[in-house]
């Protein structure tokens, strides 16, 4: 993942914008130029039956003559700091159909967008057009927490079974992301897989039930072996920084994520089904509900 040119997605219903903080953050390291994109949309503009078609469009286009005016003053800053920006705009509606439509014309290397923040939990609160992003945006999607920000360690989810990436190309692009951002951020990079064997309470049949701790050893060693030959791939990777936990993804990874000062959660949305084949599976829609750091969600090359 390369990290020249960065899709800064700004909303303009908040007075901060913790992506572009985020954003910079990530410039100044790296090197990267910017483009803030604000989408807008007034049903009163759209289709108003009283008013002339050319009343309409002028209206639409004072409207978004106001918010480019908005973005560059956001830029002035950054480009006073010796950073590359470049202002859109666009008009339409759902947003994260607009925000789709302007990743495929502009190809970023890295979309960030600002996530809501729950006080009370410390969690991330994920709108509809967060999942829809998550879902859907053909880039990567950094999802920026709001909150102090310390740049120091992120860590990779992996699943070196593939049970819902058969061709582990989605393992693969996690590793090489987070490689990138440890190279180009100075930030240490972890990686952790988390497995768990049917619980006892579940077990099927009497065989089952008797070599239940063979069958738990069995499955550890499945998973460690699995995630070793993953990792063989990557032999300087630091094998200290590579962690196995046992117990369910949703239950491991944010303890993992909480225990260790993780900033920034790199996960894969991986097909549900035939027919769903942008749709993010159900334990990492779990995870990303608990977990109190950044998130960068990675798709799978279609």
């Amino acid at each position: 993942m390369k990290l020249q040119h960065l899709l800064v997605v700004i909303d303009p219903s908040r007075k901060d914008q913790p992506a572009l903080t985020r954003a910079r953050w990530i410039a100044e390291r790296s090197g990267a130029r910017l483009e803030l994109l604000a989408c807008e949309f007034n049903p009163a503009l759209d289709n108003a039956l009283l008013l002339a078609q050319s009343d309409l469009e002028q209206g639409r286009q004072n409207l978004l003559d106001e918010r480019m005016a908005w973005l560059e003053n956001l830029a002035a800053p950054l480009r006073a700091a010796g950073i590359e920006v470049k202002c859109q705009v666009r008009w339409g509606k759902p947003a994260h159909r607009q925000i789709v439509l302007h990743c495929e014309q502009s190809q970023p290397d890295l979309v960030l967008k600002s996530a809501h923040h729950h006080s009370l939990l410390k969690r991330l609160f994920l709108t509809n057009t967060d999942w829809q992003l998550i879902r859907h945006c053909p880039r990567p999607l950094w999802l920026v927490q709001h909150g102090q920000w310390r740049g120091r360690r992120l860590c990779a989810a992996l699943d070196p079974l593939h049970a819902s990436d058969k061709p582990a190309a989605l393992d693969h692009r996690l590793i090489v992301a987070a490689r990138e951002l440890e190279q180009r951020l100075m930030m240490q990079a972890d990686y952790l897989h988390a497995y768990v064997a049917l619980p006892h309470t579940l077990a099927f049949n009497a065989e089952l039930l008797a070599d239940y701790d063979n069958y738990v050893l069995r499955t550890e060693a499945h998973h460690r072996e699995a995630f070793s030959a993953l990792l063989a791939q990557y032999p300087d990777i630091d094998r200290s920084r590579t962690h196995l936990g046992q117990g369910f993804a949703e239950e491991v990874i944010p303890g993992y994520v909480h225990d260790n000062d993780i900033d920034l959660l790199l996960m894969g949305a991986v097909a549900r089904g035939q027919f769903d084949n942008a749709l993010i599976g159900q334990t990492a829609e779990r995870v990303f509900e608990e977990v109190e750091c950044d998130l960068l969600v990675i798709r799978p090359v279609t």
